[in-house]
Parts: C-alpha cells; structure tokens; sequence
C-alpha cells in the first residue's frame, strides 16, 4: 500500500481493505457511539488486579506474623505456615470474582460488597481448611478466618472502587482537551475556508468536508462511554485526517496499515485523535514539504498494536527553532490506556531516525 495524497483515494474502501468500518461517510454506522461497559466492582480478571491482591494478602501475613514470633527464624516458618491458606484462598476469591464479573455486576452496590464478602468468607474457610487437613492447624480458628476473609475482601474491593473513580478525572481531562483541540478557531475557520473555497468549483467534495466537522463536533460533545473499539477511534480519524487533506493537500501523505482482525480491540474514547493531531501539528504544519503519516493496527496473538509515525520537518526549513510540545496528550493517552488495561498494555514514544512513533499494545478483545 503507497502514500495516499488525496481525500478521495484515501476514503476508497478498496484502498482502506483491512478495515472493518468501510462504511461510507454519510453512514450513521460511522458515527455510532461506543457502548458502555458494565458498571461493577468486580474486575479481578486483570493481571495487574491479581498481583496487587496477591501482595497485598502477603503484607498482611508478614505483618500479622510479627506480633507472634520471637525470631526472624520462627517469623519466617510462620509467614510460610500462614500463606499455605492465605494464598489458596486469595486466588479462589479471585477466580470466583472474575468469573461471577458480569453477572454480580448487573446487581445493586451494596448487593456486590455483600456477594464479595461472603465470597471472601468462603475463600478463606477453605484456606482454613487446608491448614487443618494437612495439619499444620491443630484447632481451625473458623470463625476468625471467616470474618478475616470477609473484611479483606471488603478491602479489596474498596480499592477497586477507588481505582475506577480515579479514571474519571483522567477522562474528562482528556474530554476537555479534545474538545478545545477541536474547535480552536484556526482549525475551525481553515475548514470553513476550505469549504467555501469548494463549494461552487467542488461542492460534493464541499459537503463531505462538512459532513466530516459536523461528525467530529457531534463526537466531541456527545456522552462517551467508558470505552469504545479501534475500529470507532479509526472511524474518527478518518473523518479528522479528511479535513487536514483538503487544508494541506499534496504535503500530506497518508498511509493506512489496518488488520481487520485488531479492529475490537477495546479503547478509552477519543484515544487515537491526539496522537493524530500531534503528527499533523509537528510534522505536517512546520514544513513546507509536508510529511509522511502511518498509522498502522496489527493483531498478533492476544495483543492488538497501534502505530502512529510521522515523518520529521527537515532542520533547514526552520528560521527558529521548531516548537516542541509539553508531552501533555502523551501522558494523557499513556494514563487512560493505563486506566483501562492496567499492566496489560504498553506505551512507547520517542524518535526513530527521521520519524517519531507512538507506539501502543493492548490486549486484543477475545
């Protein structure tokens, strides 16, 4: 696949053959909004969730073991004595939890705490059994274990709820640039003149150029949800990189790399669009020969990666020095990725020779 020049080669389903939205433009497909995620407590099935609970029981463990052992010897065989039922009864709290996810989350609040603790209580009346079966327990202290169990869960859980509420200040940060990104005068007002300019030469094209900036203000202030898919962030793009083409015309060079079969594959809203905008805003706009864009999607096994690559502006071009950005967006992404997926994704940006990539890896959606 070449470096696409025009609006119109570029938006060719045929072209963009790896995609899985060739819906065209004037579609309401395309403009679908993400669906919301089910709203629950319960997201242990996360690796990052795992360890954290993991360790966080052995903490406890290794604490409580202090007020009974004299030695770091006997502190030792105590920790290991306790965890032979602490970590037992943690990962069956944690694979109950995963598996009872979507049902448990279609319950009230207070009923998930109640589910999650007795869940606990169980958990732990089997760590207490083991103990007492392999007898390293003489009497099974089971009331205790139960209650023990019960009020770590409760823990647990109190954590996961203060992990979610923390992505809504991160989202709405990112809502908030967006939008000011979006309908910032210039950006606004070149479209506008852009259009004008094609309505009595190209109106057709005039049209779309329109229909495209109605789509991305209907985006920017429509309610997101807590995710959407790649093939949504793709869809937008598309409609955002239409625009720019008409405005830079030949100086902007396109490349669309996309696997069909990464396109599910779960992301916060409004995710790709900064990374595009950086691209346009440092390598297109400095330069008076323009820039190449990539973006590319690639599924490999249970990851899903994202490219973004935009050449450089050569160094001769500039009068001054060129403007560097403050990171912000970057950041922004690398926190709402990390929201969303936790330990499971990873985020890179920097330098490659004469180009700057961002570089994304997610779990793909099974």
């Amino acid at each position: 696949m070449g470096w696409l020049p025009n609006v119109s080669v570029m938006r060719n389903p045929a072209i963009l053959s790896a995609t899985s939205n060739p819906t065209p433009p004037s579609s309401p497909e395309r403009g679908r909004l993400p669906a919301r995620g089910v709203s629950g407590l319960f997201d242990a099935c996360q690796i990052g969730v795992v360890l954290r609970a993991v360790l966080f029981v052995e903490a406890l463990v290794a604490t409580a073991t202090l007020f009974v052992s004299s030695s770091p010897g006997e502190w030792l065989v105590q920790t290991a004595t306790v965890t032979g039922g602490a970590l037992p009864a943690t990962l069956l709290w944690l694979v109950a939890a995963c598996g009872l996810k979507k049902p448990l989350g279609r319950l009230p609040r207070q009923a998930q705490y109640a589910a999650g603790a007795v869940l606990g209580a169980v958990s732990a009346l089997y760590g207490c059994g083991l103990l007492r079966l392999t007898g390293v327990l003489g009497t099974a202290p089971w009331l205790a274990s139960a209650v023990a169990g019960a009020f770590i869960a409760g823990m647990v859980m109190a954590a996961m709820v203060l992990r979610a509420r923390g992505q809504t200040p991160a989202a709405m940060t990112a809502r908030l640039e967006e939008l000011q990104s979006r309908i910032r005068p210039h950006f606004l007002f070149n479209t506008l003149n852009s259009a004008i300019a094609l309505v009595r030469e190209e109106p057709a094209k005039a049209e779309t150029m329109l229909e495209d900036l109605a789509e991305l203000f209907r985006q920017a202030l429509a309610d997101p949800g807590e995710s959407g898919t790649l093939a949504d962030e793709i869809a937008l793009a598309e409609r955002y990189l239409a625009i720019e083409q008409v405005r830079f015309g030949d100086r902007l060079r396109i490349r669309w790399d996309l696997d069909a079969a990464a396109s599910s594959a779960r992301l916060p809203p409004l995710l790709l669009q900064p990374l595009v905008e950086n691209a346009i805003k440092h390598g297109v706009e400095p330069s008076p020969e323009g820039a190449r864009l990539r973006i590319r999607t690639e599924r490999r096994g249970d990851v899903v990666v994202i490219e973004v690559v935009n050449s450089l502006p050569p160094l001769r071009w500039a009068d001054e020095p060129l403007p560097r950005g403050h990171g912000i967006a970057l950041a922004n992404v690398r926190d709402r990725l990390r929201l969303l997926h936790d330990m499971q994704m990873q985020f890179s940006a920097g330098m490659d020779q004469k180009n700057y990539r961002v570089r994304i890896a997610i779990p793909a959606e099974s």
